[in-house]
C-alpha cells in the first residue's frame, strides 16, 4: 500500500502564504498523477491542483495565479505553495496520489489524512 503524510497547514492572515508538503511512502512502484484537493464545511471535495509525473499541471480557476503545485519525483513528494490566501481558501486540504504498488497490476487512488488551512480576514 501507499501512505501519504501531509504537513504545512495552519492559520494565516488573508494575503499570507503557506506551503503544504505531502510525502508518499510504502510499496511504491510508480506514482503517476499527484494532486491537492480541499473540502470546506458543508461543501463537496474539490480539486485544487494536479500534476503529472512529467510535470504537467492543472489548477482550479479560483486558485490559478496564486497557488503553485510542484513535485520531487525522486522523493515521491508533492508540494502546494499557496500565496495571496483568501478566507474562502479555508478548508481541509487532502493530498492524492495515483500509484501502482510494487506487486500490483493496476493504478489506485491514495489519500492523505488531510491538513487544516484556515485563513482569517
Amino acid at each position: 500500500q501507499v501512505q501519504l503524510v501531509e504537513s504545512g497547514g495552519g492559520l494565516v492572515q488573508a494575503g499570507g502564504s503557506l506551503r503544504l508538503s505531502c510525502a508518499a511512502s510504502g510499496s511504491i512502484f510508480k506514482i503517476n498523477a499527484m494532486g491537492w484537493y480541499r473540502q470546506a464545511p458543508g461543501k463537496q471535495r474539490e480539486s485544487v491542483a494536479t500534476i503529472t509525473s512529467g510535470g504537467n499541471t492543472n489548477y482550479a480557476d479560483v486558485v490559478k495565479g496564486r497557488f503553485t503545485i510542484s513535485r520531487d519525483n525522486a522523493k515521491n513528494t508533492v508540494f502546494l505553495q499557496m500565496n495571496s490566501l483568501k478566507p474562502e481558501d479555508t478548508a481541509v486540504y487532502y493530498c492524492n496520489a495515483v500509484a501502482i504498488t510494487l506487486f500490483g497490476r493496476y493504478e489506485y487512488n491514495y489519500w492523505g489524512q488531510g491538513t487544516q488551512v484556515t485563513v482569517s480576514s
